[in-house]
């Protein structure tokens, strides 16, 4: 398993023995299964330790492609001359707005940060939204009101719509919330493009779900 061979190598490692170390780490099953980012870290500690830098920067990259960790990347681009980095952090962003699955692509531009990224990618696959997963879109939200009003507006209506739309009334509260917030925001929206305007939105959800009275209460 990945992560017993880890914590072998990281006491190999620590009692100087790095070649055995990587004979550990190396044997260990990593094709059909979870790899552990502890594992991840260990294989990295141990090629630096043997001075095999290429090889652990190879790897550097390889474990940001399938992780999006921002900590792999940052410490990708540090071992990199000038110019250099710069290069390889706009192949990063681009690798990342293209990733099939939005929210892990939304996460990682938010903790790196690049907010325009961030806002670029609600906007231009607004669609793909879960407003399932309020862990993402409620800081992504926050993040964005103050720079990107309209991505920000976007991912508030994702929740919105989920909760409305599936009767999750317990989140009622907060949706009425977000609600409040989209209004807020569309103050310093000059330009909604596509999208619906506030009003035309409240109309919507209005003539969809003016029945759930304990969503519209809120409002009372």
């Amino acid at each position: 398993m990945p992560q017993v061979a880890a914590k072998i190598a990281m006491r190999l490692l620590a009692a100087g023995r790095a070649g055995d170390a990587l004979g550990f780490i190396e044997r260990a099953d990593t094709k059909d299964s979870w790899v552990p980012r502890e594992w991840q870290d260990t294989r990295l500690d141990v090629l630096e330790a043997l001075d095999r830098k290429d090889e652990a920067q190879t790897f550097r990259w390889s474990c940001f492609e399938n992780t999006l960790v921002s900590e792999y990347l940052r410490d990708f681009l540090k071992r990199l001359p000038d110019f250099e980095d710069i290069e390889a952090e706009d192949r990063a962003m681009d690798y990342a707005a293209a990733q099939p699955s939005l929210l892990p692509a939304l996460g990682f531009f938010l903790d790196w940060p690049s907010l325009d990224r961030a806002a670029r990618l609600l906007i231009d696959r607004h669609d793909e939204i879960n407003g399932d997963r309020y862990e993402f879109l409620v800081p992504a939200s926050e993040a964005l009101s103050e720079r990107f009003p309209l991505a920000a507006t976007l991912a508030l209506r994702a929740m919105i719509d989920f909760t409305l739309s599936k009767a999750r009334s317990k989140r009622y509260g907060y949706a009425s919330q977000h609600l409040v917030d989209c209004a807020a925001l569309a103050e310093r929206i000059e330009d909604f493009g596509t999208f619906e305007p506030h009003a035309a939105y409240v109309a919507r959800l209005k003539r969809d779900h003016g029945r759930k009275t304990g969503f519209w209460g809120h409002f009372a």
